[in-house]
């Protein structure tokens, strides 16, 4: 990866200076999870540059609120609410359904689970597979007429970002029993194979689509401080060295504004034109893994061609859609 694409932005970088400049008049997102965290940030950014932003949530009332008050802060009216529940594929379809092939020029696959207790979705997947991957698979399949369709709008291509993770570290897709059937349920593990599918779903979609006029990247977003910690004991997280004993956040975690920044550069930095299949951190395409320079970079697995090739087969049939 030396000749790695990059960009004048970085770690701490927020997310509305990279869209600083940009001018996304006429252009319509969908961005999931958009009601807290990073996903708000993401909105506001887009919204404050033009964009006309859905947040794609499985909360209403959450999601009306961030709406409300990104639509205040920008002072214009640009943010709506779509429901859906990635864990519940009627939903997803639902909304693609409804969506139909409205022009769609830029998808956040933003909202992610990590580390439950293990559960199953309303379609008997495993929790964090069923919904960081496969419910964010069944989307963008979905709405991918959208994208074509805002990709011939624009003249150019039309963008997908997939919130991976470090995670990706903990382990590949296990293929042989990607739902914890057979093998003990670790909810690290489960996690880390989602962040894995996650990159691999942007592999396999950019594969699949760049001639049709889409991209897809996926977004390692940093570490910050936001609900996706939910299922995590306070014991653990002073374990792990992220907060100390009184709750103070650790030094080297983002703000939610900084956390948005790569995934605000997947959607517009003119640096990815045309160019897609790429693991992004910190406004930039990711370096190969060193152990070396510690949790940084992207691991081989969540790259590989015939992965995501397994796994696009995988999707199709757990899911019943396909491009």
């Amino acid at each position: 990866m030396s000749d790695r694409i990059t960009s004048r932005f970085g770690a701490l970088t927020a997310a509305s200076d990279v869209a600083e400049g940009i001018d996304l008049t006429g252009k319509r997102a969908i961005i999931t999870g958009g009601a807290s965290g990073i996903g708000v940030e993401t909105a506001r950014a887009l919204a404050k540059a033009g964009a006309s932003v859905t947040l794609a949530v499985r909360n209403k009332a959450a999601g009306e609120a961030a709406a409300a008050d990104i639509n205040a802060s920008i002072g214009a009216e640009r943010v709506d609410v779509g429901v859906l529940d990635l864990a519940n594929l009627a939903t997803v379809r639902a909304f693609t359904d409804a969506w139909g092939e409205t022009p769609l020029h830029i998808l956040i696959n933003n909202a992610g689970v990590m580390a439950c207790p293990q559960t199953y979705t309303a379609d008997n997947l495993e929790m964090q597979i069923g919904a960081n991957h496969f419910g964010h698979y069944a989307l963008a399949a979905g709405l991918a007429p959208a994208l074509e369709a805002g990709a011939t709008h624009q003249g150019r291509p039309a963008r997908v970002v997939a919130l991976s993770s470090t995670g990706h570290f903990r382990s590949p897709v296990v293929f042989e029993d990607p739902h914890f059937r057979q093998r003990p349920y670790d909810k690290w593990q489960a996690y880390g194979q989602s962040k894995s599918a996650n990159a691999l779903f942007a592999v396999g979609f950019n594969a699949r689509m760049r001639d049709r006029g889409v991209n897809a990247y996926s977004v390692m977003p940093g570490g910050i401080m936001t609900p996706l910690q939910r299922h995590l004991p306070r014991e653990e997280m002073i374990a792990f060295g992220w907060i100390d004993e009184a709750g103070k956040i650790a030094d080297g975690f983002k703000t939610t504004e900084q956390g948005a920044s790569t995934s605000v550069w997947g959607a517009v930095g003119p640096e990815l034109e045309g160019v897609g299949g790429l693991y992004l951190e910190n406004c930039a395409e990711a370096p190969a893994f060193d152990a070396a320079k510690g949790r940084q970079g992207v691991m081989p697995h969540a790259l590989d061609p015939e992965a995501a090739e397994t796994l696009w087969a995988l999707s199709v049939t757990t899911t019943g859609a396909d491009l």
